[in-house]
């Protein structure tokens, strides 16, 4: 608790001290503690870069780029005011001015040269450009980031304060990245300064030494020269170091390690590249003129290492083969659970081409089992029901880019999913190359299309989808079609202890006094193969509670529960508050009544086959008039007769909702009538 204050006031006095240096004269003794603190702390920073595992590590980077620049800036300052006044500038700059390039104006000059080159042409533009660019590529990348953490949050594999983190560090990445762009800046306009500088101290020394200290014009050279250089590689170096920390803190491409432990495991990574290495540096000895212990020397080493590598891959090598035997010896066995778990039949499953499975990697149009979660959390949002775990699985059986669906080891469903290539789908795709497809879901005419043809396609009128799109959309389809079969025993009591939760009285009184679960489960299955959500499950078991106190009959019971949803199911079908519905003819209702007949499937309607062909052929027809103008319709009859006439219905392939009397009146919307049937011709509204 006592550093904490100290840590909060050290870096504002700092800065106010450096703003002093630019205007306060320091003595040559402090100047000499201040330029060892800015080489010291330049080489901290430099080694902090290369030990953190993640540029998000050092997110103080960008800010101390800052201010290192502009304490070395003041220094300058500082130390120009004492050559130009004194002729002496401390013992730091004497020593670099004298001991470093050993008092040689041409060598110092060099050497300050080389360090302005290495500084601002090589290390300052490259870490610049990299910084640029890397802010850019995470910028563009955010979207995409930030939806990879919504999939992952919405399909359950991450908790909202992890997803919240996550969002945090996408954030944070921007800022670094887009600071560090910005940083890289500092770093080539101290450099561009320290040029400048170094020929001020160099000319101003010169005209100072001759006109106010009466030196000879040789005299001021050298003082004035030497001073000049030390000062510009004293200061140089600490710039240097920064910009060399940039450079690395910016090209991290890693986090599974500090650079040191990075770069020695992927460069010992290949033992013949090491070998090669090794007998070319031999070789070079072995020429004419060529000094032999250098090349010898590092040859040797590299092959040793190149041997080392060789004996811990035969180690490792020998550690899987025992792991696997070890691995492989109960599966020997056949034991009964291994037998089990083989004899375990996947509720749902994918089978994938051999040329498929490219889909569950990583990418826009690799993403499928991330894609399979986000489908599990929509259709338990629409229906109610939870999709169990959907396993994912290669079959060298099946034909080249094909996929099937199997619920229960049962083959549902198959498509094609082509490898590079994007289905297009439209009326008018014969300027398009590929051969023509169906696609599997709505029955539209497609194309499988080169995947560099999506512009052209679009351009062209299509609607281009990607192949894990239509792989999930027939997912979709089969899982909302086969729905009941899904649906499990195990489901529904997970689901009641669900309402249990929350409406517990409700639950007690109808399982297991009135239904058992298995009575219940059979209801929601009616319910679900009419493509009713039974999200609503505390309303259902009220509705089964009444009904079950005076029958139990299966059917007596699924519409009891419809009647409960009644507003639901029709809202499903309301377009702007207008519920566009197709009659029956009251004398031809009352007729269909009075054939009702009750069996152990269900009441059945004894219909003959012309009256039931001419009803059906003038519900399409009104219901065919309806849709081509853009209004969804159902079909509205009597409650007792509506179970019957529903299963007419899906017999002639009419996908037609079948709604009653009851259902229709307690929604509170406006009814528009389209179409009635009468048996002998449609009669239009």
């Amino acid at each position: 608790m006592k550093n904490r204050p100290i840590a909060q006031l050290a870096v504002p006095v700092g800065v106010v001290g450096i703003v002093l240096l630019l205007v306060v004269p320091l003595p040559a003794g402090l100047l000499d503690v201040l330029l060892a603190v800015n080489i010291t702390a330049s080489l901290v920073i430099l080694l902090t870069s290369m030990y953190v595992q993640r540029p998000l590590d050092f997110s103080i980077f960008p800010s101390l780029i800052l201010v290192f620049t502009l304490f070395r800036l003041g220094l300058n300052v500082a130390s120009t005011r004492l050559v130009l006044r004194d002729g002496y500038a401390g013992q730091v700059i004497d020593a670099f001015g004298h001991f470093v390039v050993g008092g040689s104006l041409v060598i110092g000059l060099v050497i300050f040269l080389i360090l302005v080159v290495i500084q601002f042409v090589v290390i300052t533009n490259g870490a610049g450009r990299v910084a640029e660019v890397g802010a850019r590529f995470t910028l563009d990348a955010m979207p995409g980031k930030q939806m990879a953490i919504d999939a992952d949050l919405n399909s359950g594999l991450i908790t909202e304060d992890e997803a919240r983190k996550r969002r945090a560090d996408v954030a944070a990445e921007a800022d670094f990245y887009g600071a560090m762009d910005g940083g890289s800046k500092f770093v080539k306009g101290d450099a561009i300064a320290g040029i400048i500088i170094t020929v001020i101290n160099l000319v101003g020394g010169f005209a100072i030494g001759m006109m106010q200290m009466g030196m000879t014009a040789g005299e001021s050279l050298e003082r004035f020269s030497l001073l000049t250089i030390g000062d510009g590689l004293v200061t140089q170096i600490p710039a240097l170091l920064l910009s060399v920390s940039t450079g690395i803190v910016v090209t991290r491409a890693t986090a599974e390690g500090d650079m040191g432990t990075v770069a020695a495991k992927q460069l010992m990574q290949s033992r013949s590249a090491l070998a090669i290495a090794g007998c070319g540096a031999i070789a070079l000895a072995l020429l004419p003129g060529m000094p032999k212990p250098p090349f010898l020397i590092v040859g040797a080493a590299l092959l040793i290492a190149a041997q080392r590598i060789k004996a811990t891959e035969a180690r490792d090598a020998q550690a899987a083969q025992d792991s696997a035997q070890a691995s492989a010896a109960p599966a020997a066995g056949d034991t009964p659970e291994q037998l089990i778990e083989q004899m375990r039949v996947h509720t749902l499953e994918i089978l994938l081409a051999p040329d498929l499975v490219d889909l569950v990697g990583a990418g826009p149009d690799r993403d499928l089992l991330t894609r399979v979660r986000g489908l599990r959390r929509k259709i338990a949002m629409d229906l109610g029901i939870v999709v169990p775990p959907v396993r994912t699985r290669d079959s060298v059986d099946l034909p080249r880019s094909t996929y099937v669906v199997r619920i229960s080891g049962v083959e549902v469903g198959r498509g094609e999913a082509p490898a590079g290539r994007l289905l297009a789908l439209g009326d008018d795709l014969a300027a398009l190359p590929g051969q023509p497809v169906v696609e599997p879901v709505f029955g539209l005419p497609g194309k499988w299309v080169p995947t560099e043809l999506r512009h052209a396609a679009e351009l062209a009128g299509a609607t281009v989808v990607d192949r894990v799109s239509v792989l999930i959309t027939h997912l979709g389809s089969i899982i909302t079609q086969n729905a009941p079969r899904l649906l499990g025993r195990e489901d529904v009591r997970v689901l009641t202890e669900g309402v249990k939760q929350v409406n517990p009285s409700v639950v007690d009184e109808l399982v297991p006094g009135l239904l058992t679960l298995g009575e219940v489960q059979r209801v929601l299955q009616g319910l679900l193969s009419e493509e009713v959500a039974i999200r609503d499950l505390s309303r259902i078991y009220e509705a089964l509670t009444l009904r079950a106190k005076t029958s139990t009959e299966l059917e007596g019971l699924v519409e009891a529960a419809r009647a409960a949803l009644g507003p639901a199911l029709t809202a499903q079908h309301t377009q702007e508050g207008v519920l566009r519905v197709v009659t029956l003819d009251p004398a031809l209702e009352q007729g269909l009544v009075e054939q009702l007949r009750p069996s152990e499937s269900g009441s059945q309607l004894l219909v003959e086959p012309d009256r039931l062909e001419s009803i059906l052929s003038q519900l399409r027809t009104a219901v065919g008039a309806a849709e081509a103008a853009g209004h969804p319709v159902v079909l509205v009859c009597a409650p007792a007769l509506r179970p019957a006439l529903r299963r007419l219905v899906m017999l002639g392939q009419t996908r037609t909702a079948v709604l009653s009397y009851s259902e229709v009146t307690g929604a509170g919307v406006q009814i528009e009538t389209v179409g009635v049937v009468s048996g002998v011709h449609t009669i239009a509204a």
